[in-house]
């Protein structure tokens, strides 16, 4: 999808500060963190939001999923928040589903 900023950072168009890429996913820094550590973890095929998942993306969600401990590791954090605001009534801002993973000082209370 060519007019989705998350699409074009996942095919390099943009730029990003970049925690982790593979062929399935990408994470990186988010421009404006609520806490130490605040990535955005993505899925390079296009869904535009957790309401959107189709048959037969279980196994990519279920990746997406364990993807979060080993990013949370790699960032020191011993504990961390994980948030996906879904449609426009969720919070979502970019219709491309994301993981916010937020860990360390400055994590605000929920």
């Amino acid at each position: 999808m060519t007019d989705c900023i998350f699409c074009r950072i996942a095919a390099g168009e943009i730029p990003a500060r970049k925690a982790f890429e593979d062929e399935r996913f990408i994470a990186f820094h988010d421009l404006h963190p609520k806490a130490a550590v605040h990535l955005l973890v993505i899925p390079r095929k296009h869904i535009a939001s957790l309401a959107e998942l189709a048959p037969g993306d279980e196994g990519l969600m279920g990746q997406m999923m364990r993807l979060l401990p080993q990013l949370a590791r790699d960032h020191g954090l011993d504990g961390f928040r994980t948030v996906i605001n879904t449609g426009r009534s969720g919070g979502q801002e970019i219709f491309h589903l994301h993981i916010h993973l937020l860990g360390g000082e400055g994590l605000p209370g929920f």
